[in-house]
Protein backbone atom coordinates (compact mmCIF):
# COMPACT_ATOMS: atom_id res chain seq x y z
CA UNK A 1 0.00 0.00 0.00
CA UNK A 2 1.77 3.03 -1.20
CA UNK A 3 1.41 6.38 0.57
CA UNK A 4 -1.24 8.24 -1.94
CA UNK A 5 -4.04 5.32 -0.74
CA UNK A 6 -2.95 5.75 3.21
CA UNK A 7 -3.23 9.48 2.69
CA UNK A 8 -6.61 8.93 1.22
CA UNK A 9 -7.65 6.09 3.69
CA UNK A 10 -7.03 8.02 6.69
CA UNK A 11 -8.67 11.19 5.55
CA UNK A 12 -12.14 9.40 4.99
CA UNK A 13 -11.76 7.49 8.10
CA UNK A 14 -10.84 10.56 10.17
CA UNK A 15 -13.68 12.53 8.12
CA UNK A 16 -16.15 9.91 9.14
CA UNK A 17 -15.42 9.45 12.70
CA UNK A 18 -15.08 13.53 13.39
CA UNK A 19 -18.92 13.45 12.18
CA UNK A 20 -19.76 11.00 15.09
CA UNK A 21 -16.97 12.09 17.65
CA UNK A 22 -15.66 15.67 18.83
CA UNK A 23 -12.07 15.62 17.59
CA UNK A 24 -10.21 18.73 18.39
CA UNK A 25 -9.64 20.66 15.34
CA UNK A 26 -11.10 17.94 13.38
CA UNK A 27 -12.01 20.60 10.83
CA UNK A 28 -8.69 21.82 10.48
CA UNK A 29 -7.49 18.07 10.53
CA UNK A 30 -9.73 16.92 7.65
CA UNK A 31 -9.25 19.88 5.25
CA UNK A 32 -5.32 19.32 5.53
CA UNK A 33 -5.89 15.45 4.96
CA UNK A 34 -8.38 16.64 2.02
CA UNK A 35 -5.05 18.91 0.31
CA UNK A 36 -2.86 16.03 1.07
CA UNK A 37 -4.72 13.39 -0.72
CA UNK A 38 -5.45 16.25 -3.48
CA UNK A 39 -1.61 15.70 -4.29
CA UNK A 40 -2.00 12.07 -5.58
CA UNK A 41 -4.82 12.43 -7.89
CA UNK A 42 -3.90 11.82 -11.32
CA UNK A 43 -4.01 15.33 -13.95
CA UNK A 44 -6.45 12.70 -15.96
CA UNK A 45 -8.81 11.92 -13.08
CA UNK A 46 -8.97 15.54 -11.79
CA UNK A 47 -12.43 16.22 -13.95
CA UNK A 48 -13.51 13.01 -12.34
CA UNK A 49 -13.03 13.99 -9.06
CA UNK A 50 -14.16 17.63 -9.07
CA UNK A 51 -17.81 15.83 -10.45
CA UNK A 52 -17.86 13.78 -7.49
CA UNK A 53 -17.46 16.09 -5.17
CA UNK A 54 -20.18 18.37 -6.50
CA UNK A 55 -22.22 15.13 -6.42
CA UNK A 56 -21.42 14.44 -2.62
CA UNK A 57 -21.95 18.43 -1.48
CA UNK A 58 -26.21 17.47 -3.26
CA UNK A 59 -26.38 13.93 -2.45
CA UNK A 60 -26.91 14.49 1.76
CA UNK A 61 -30.08 16.27 1.26
CA UNK A 62 -32.69 13.64 1.40
CA UNK A 63 -30.98 10.77 3.20
CA UNK A 64 -32.92 11.85 6.43
CA UNK A 65 -35.88 10.14 5.71
CA UNK A 66 -34.75 6.94 5.43
CA UNK A 67 -35.43 5.55 9.08
CA UNK A 68 -32.85 5.01 12.10
CA UNK A 69 -29.55 4.86 9.69
CA UNK A 70 -30.36 8.30 7.66
CA UNK A 71 -29.45 10.91 10.02
CA UNK A 72 -25.86 8.62 10.45
CA UNK A 73 -25.69 8.43 7.09
CA UNK A 74 -26.02 12.10 6.57
CA UNK A 75 -23.10 13.26 8.88
CA UNK A 76 -20.88 10.68 7.43
CA UNK A 77 -21.50 12.30 4.09
CA UNK A 78 -20.94 15.36 5.99
CA UNK A 79 -17.48 14.47 6.79
CA UNK A 80 -16.48 13.27 3.62
CA UNK A 81 -17.94 16.51 1.72
CA UNK A 82 -15.40 18.33 3.85
CA UNK A 83 -13.01 16.47 3.12
CA UNK A 84 -13.79 16.55 -0.90
CA UNK A 85 -14.08 19.80 -0.57
CA UNK A 86 -11.09 20.79 0.40
CA UNK A 87 -9.25 18.34 -1.73
CA UNK A 88 -11.59 20.00 -4.59
CA UNK A 89 -10.05 23.42 -3.94
CA UNK A 90 -6.53 21.94 -4.07
CA UNK A 91 -7.17 20.12 -7.12
CA UNK A 92 -8.55 23.29 -8.78
CA UNK A 93 -5.43 25.23 -7.96
CA UNK A 94 -3.03 22.45 -9.23
CA UNK A 95 -4.98 22.86 -12.37
CA UNK A 96 -4.56 26.15 -12.53
CA UNK A 97 -0.89 25.97 -11.70
CA UNK A 98 -0.21 23.32 -14.49
CA UNK A 99 -2.19 25.93 -16.84
CA UNK A 100 0.01 28.76 -16.25
CA UNK A 101 3.44 26.73 -16.46
CA UNK A 102 5.31 27.65 -19.54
Amino acid sequence: MGVDKIVKLVGVLVAVIAAFVAIPYSGLLVALLGIAGAWFIAADDRSRFLIAAVALSFSQAGLDGIPTVGPMITMALGGLNGLFLAAAATVIVLGMVDRLKP
